[in-house]
């Protein structure tokens, strides 16, 4: 009995899309006490410096060069999560990250471009 061959594959256009990945922080952080506020502005100010953006109000993004930086990125800021707040992260690819649709309003806009530079560690 003859076998068929197998279809091809189409060849990656970009390898290092499925390499790199985004990290996505998503919190809810309470603000209704004085400290509570001290301490959400405190983790903000701690993903900023460590290299997150701003995507909407309390999701921020980072890009990592790789599956261990990002787990080492949310290892340190998982341990600087306040005592009453939630923290979620979530690691994509490079790939899929390209293929967020983002609309305000009616009309469209593009994604976040993924950033012109390596990182080196």
């Amino acid at each position: 009995m003859a076998t068929l061959p197998r279809p091809k594959r189409p060849p990656l256009l970009n390898p290092i899309a499925w390499r790199t990945v985004w990290v996505f922080a998503m919190f809810d952080l309470p603000v209704e006490t004085q400290k509570q506020r001290r301490d959400y502005a405190r983790f903000r100010k701690d993903l900023l410096a460590d290299g997150f953006t701003m995507m909407q109000f309390s999701i921020y993004f980072r890009h990592c060069a790789s599956l261990d930086s990002a787990e080492a990125h949310i290892r340190k800021m998982g341990a600087r999560v306040p005592p009453e707040g939630e923290v979620r992260f979530l690691v994509v690819t490079d790939a899929q990250f390209a293929r967020i649709r983002v609309f305000a309003g009616k009309r469209r806009r593009p994604p976040e471009t993924p950033p012109a530079q390596l990182e080196f560690f």
